[in-house]
């Protein structure tokens, strides 16, 4: 009796989280990101945030550091979501990171690092989920563009096809246009770690099964780009996290920006 009641509760809980744990593990990856939009805050105002202290220090600017209208109002079209404002204030953001190790105008990981956990090493798994997924060359840095195009799909009007793709490519750890059971299972007990949560080993495998029964639809144990999207658009709660509301008017977000914008919007 007590053996069913447990086999009928492990069934019913792994069913319950199927969309709410692919939910949860976009959870600390977002986390990662919100706190790199909110750091931009520090960048207009007399005290920056004590949250970041590797930001404190007042960015050189570099020759040729300030980009032309042309160039904001094109990756203002590009992002589809942000105003040339917007950009100008994202790069003002992008510029303190970018300076706080290295001055070379690029993002290097161990700088993203030392802006969101105060240290340059270290390993994190979702930290270093957001910086492959933002280095779009795969070159070792984050160039501007990249950090706009990346920021851009958690804006509350980004695409959902953009949405559907960037978690697609967060769970696709080895990169190979599959999601396989092995990355499930990794991203799910990092965020269980991240969330300090425990499960059993049985209701994680049940859940991964339960996910893969849904989502494979060919049964061939890994997850296709085309079997991903039916799957979160069966269970939406998987990406319904995938937004920063106050990523919808950045210059409102962070007022004191407009008096030392350049650009009239």
């Amino acid at each position: 009796m007590d053996s069913s009641r447990s086999s009928n509760a492990l069934a019913s809980r792994s069913s319950l989280t199927l969309g709410e744990l692919a939910c949860a593990a976009l959870l600390p990856v977002l986390a990662v990101v919100d706190a790199v939009c909110l750091a931009a805050a520090g960048c207009f105002q007399k005290s920056p945030p004590r949250l970041l202290p590797a930001l404190d220090a007042r960015p050189r600017l570099r020759p040729g550091g300030r980009l032309s209208f042309r160039k904001l109002a094109d990756l203002a079209d590009e992002s589809r979501c942000f105003s040339v404002n917007e950009v100008e204030a994202l790069y003002e953001l992008y510029k303190k990171i970018s300076c706080s190790i290295i001055d070379d105008g690029l993002i290097h990981k161990e700088e993203l690092q030392l802006a969101l956990f105060r240290t340059p090493s270290g390993k994190n798994l979702f930290l270093d989920r957001v910086f492959d997924l933002f280095d779009e060359k795969k070159n070792s840095v984050i160039e501007f563009e990249e950090f706009i195009h990346a920021i851009s799909v958690f804006h509350p009007n980004a695409h959902l096809e953009d949405k559907i793709d960037f978690s697609f490519r967060l769970y696709d750890l080895r990169q190979t246009g599959f999601i396989e059971r092995e990355e499930v299972k990794q991203m799910v007990v990092a965020t269980l770690m991240e969330s300090q949560v425990e499960l059993s080993d049985d209701l994680v495998e049940a859940i991964i099964d339960k996910t893969f029964e849904d989502a494979d639809t060919d049964k061939d144990n890994k997850i296709s780009r085309e079997e991903w999207k039916a799957f979160v658009l069966r269970h939406p709660s998987v990406i319904k996290k995938m937004t920063l509301p106050h990523l919808k008017d950045t210059t409102a977000a962070f007022p004191s920006f407009v008096f030392n914008t350049q650009v009239e919007d």
